[in-house]
């Protein structure tokens, strides 16, 4: 289904960045023309891209101290915000969440530098790994953090600040519209330090949710939400009836 010489790309990329990957505990120099070499032929073998694939190439392995630099602060922020991360090398080695944020900032990068299939390709095949949906044009800052993680949606025009922590099946997506307004924006905007639980759906490009908020599970919003908010659906039974109650605090 995908194509593999760019998943088996982006596999030795991360193994190259993480070696511990490969059971490799010293730090040990990596050959990055053989990387290079391997990112050219992804690019020419890849549906008549029209880019010169060497500039591409050079231009991506000069972001490359960017992209580790970011990943190290993912690592760090799942470290910090799951307490039953025992250690960076297990995060590295078994956490979906790290496999599907590093797919992104590779293709996010690709992306970038204007390839358009590529990046598609590394992240649906993250997301067939994971079930982690993370679009690669999706803006997301620094230090993300993705708990558990299965079934997240991230769409294509949203945008996530830093220091986030999104929890398993929540959809940042967009609401139902005509295809000629597919170049608007379409999905929310997440402000920064948020913690989205699971099962939130937050939805439409209007929608923003403000700094330092906590978005309750369960929770559906197509509206903007205040910075230092705490939104969530309680539940209670009368009379045998189910009733939910939102709450903004």
């Amino acid at each position: 289904m995908y194509n593999h010489i760019s998943t088996n790309f982006f596999n030795d990329l991360i193994d190259s960045l993480y070696p511990i990957r490969l059971g490799i505990i010293e730090d040990q120099e990596w050959d990055v023309n053989d990387l290079r070499i391997e990112l050219i032929t992804v690019l020419k073998s890849n549906y008549g891209i029209v880019l010169d694939p060497i500039v591409v190439a050079d231009g991506f392995f000069t972001l490359i101290p960017e992209i580790k630099a970011s990943l190290d602060e993912d690592v760090l922020a799942i470290f910090e915000g799951d307490p039953a991360a025992k250690s960076h090398t297990e995060i590295i080695l078994t956490y979906p969440g790290f496999y599907a944020i590093a797919a992104y900032r590779i293709a996010n990068t690709l992306h970038k530098l204007g390839v358009d299939l590529i990046p598609r390709i590394i992240t649906e095949y993250a997301h067939s790994k994971t079930g982690i949906d993370i679009h690669p044009a999706a803006f997301i800052g620094s230090s993300l953090c993705i708990d558990h993680g299965t079934g997240i949606v991230i769409g294509e025009t949203s945008v996530i600040g830093n220091h986030v922590k999104i929890y398993q099946g929540v959809t940042i997506g967009a609401l139902s519209i005509s295809r000629e307004r597919n170049r608007s924006k379409r999905h929310p905007t997440i402000g920064d330090n948020v913690v989205l639980y699971a099962q939130a759906t937050i939805l439409g490009g209007e929608t923003h949710i403000g700094d330092n908020s906590i978005i309750g599970g369960n929770v559906w919003l197509t509206e903007s939400v205040p910075a230092n908010s705490k939104v969530t659906y309680s539940t209670h039974v009368e009379r045998g009836i189910l009733k939910l109650e939102k709450a903004i605090a």
